[in-house]
């Protein structure tokens, strides 16, 4: 019997990709060897980082000659520090919406100093900021597009002037269209949308690159040190870069971010109608629709019993995945690209049902 999969991360995958990658663990490239067993030095590897590498660009709209992809350990995490080591000079402006956007704030403070452009935490980080206090003479400006746990996302792309743009887009990374040439780096951990875990994705401007770095730095916290190597500094995490790989691909032949984003927006409503015709029962936890994810949709109900009477029900009807995050509580549906319209209407009449049943 399938299940319906809302799990935040490690979350659903494409089905074709999944058996492209049970199959190259089997045997890659009709070798006899799987994709985890060859050397990430042999030619048959370099074809798959190569391709993942071009594949990514052309999906992003960007051009090879003016930025770089790469594939690097240490999660998104590892970033909030990579960033500020590489980059913060003097201060960096940070917008604060989340629970992952106060943790990269952190660390950059470690390097410099932080300025808070702006922040929705008196409200519970319910909302995205519409103004922010940006400095020109800052060294980059900070953001985090998706959050996972509270439920918003930036539908735009901050207009920073001269300023280097910095994001984290782990968790709607291709989830839809965005003026991607605005950004100086992207960054993403590859288990939400787009691959396994064990992978962080790094998009950067060359022209950027040009300023990363200190004297004295360790050598693999330098961006410029896996440029050159093109993410073959060391040996990469090559089995969940196959399936990012090949996870691109099914983007495109899905007709790319245009079709993926039209199929996103189509899922999110269907669960969002069903909140909003039943706002004295299921109370969005985002306060304007403008904000509300396409990723991750967030809602109560009218008390933790029946929250946890609707998880466990859910669970029956082989829906996994739907507890809100420990911080917030509550029911979180994770609908990344990979979930199956199937899967969304079969969770919304699952509400349509338990509203009727518990009202």
């Amino acid at each position: 019997m399938s299940s319906h999969n809302f799990f935040a991360g490690p979350a659903v995958l494409p089905e074709v990709v999944v058996k492209e990658t049970a199959a190259a663990c089997i045997d890659f490239t009709g070798k006899g060897i799987g994709i985890m067993e060859i050397s990430h030095r042999s030619k048959e590897f370099d074809a798959v980082i190569k391709t993942a590498q071009a594949d990514c660009l052309k999906i992003l709209g960007l051009d090879a000659q003016e930025y770089a992809v790469l594939f690097l350990g240490g999660g998104a995490s590892t970033q909030f520090m990579m960033i500020p080591q590489n980059f913060l000079k003097t201060k960096a402006d940070y917008v604060l919406t989340g629970v992952w956007a106060e943790k990269a704030a952190k660390e950059a403070k470690l390097f410099g100093e932080v300025n808070v452009a702006a922040t929705s935490k008196e409200a519970n980080h319910n909302y995205i900021p519409k103004s922010w206090n940006f400095h020109p003479d800052s060294d980059y400006v900070h953001i985090t597009t998706n959050n996972t746990i509270f439920g918003t996302e930036w539908k735009i792309d901050p207009d920073t002037a001269n300023v280097p743009l910095v994001a984290d887009m782990s968790s709607d990374f291709l989830a839809m269209r965005r003026d991607f040439s605005k950004y100086s780096l992207i960054y993403a951990g590859a288990q939400k949308n787009i691959g396994p875990s064990g992978v962080t994705l790094v998009v950067i401007k060359k022209e950027w690159l040009e300023k990363a770095g200190k004297s004295g730095m360790p050598t693999m916290l330098n961006y410029n040190t896996h440029v050159k190597e093109e993410s073959l500094f060391n040996t990469p995490p090559t089995l969940p870069i196959f399936t990012v790989g090949r996870t691109f691909k099914w983007i495109e032949s899905m007709g790319g971010l245009e079709a993926i984003e039209a199929h996103n927006i189509k899922k999110a409503n269907t669960i969002y109608n069903v909140i909003d015709a039943h706002t004295d029962f299921y109370k969005g936890a985002v306060a304007e629709a403008i904000d509300r994810s396409l990723m991750n949709i967030t809602w109560n109900l009218p008390t933790p019993e029946l929250e946890e009477k609707f998880i466990n029900e859910a669970k029956q009807q082989n829906m996994l995945g739907l507890k809100g995050h420990r911080s917030v509580g509550g029911i979180r549906a994770s609908v990344y690209n990979a979930c199956p319209m199937a899967s969304v209407e079969t969770l919304a009449k699952f509400m349509e049902d338990f509203y009727k049943n518990n009202k």
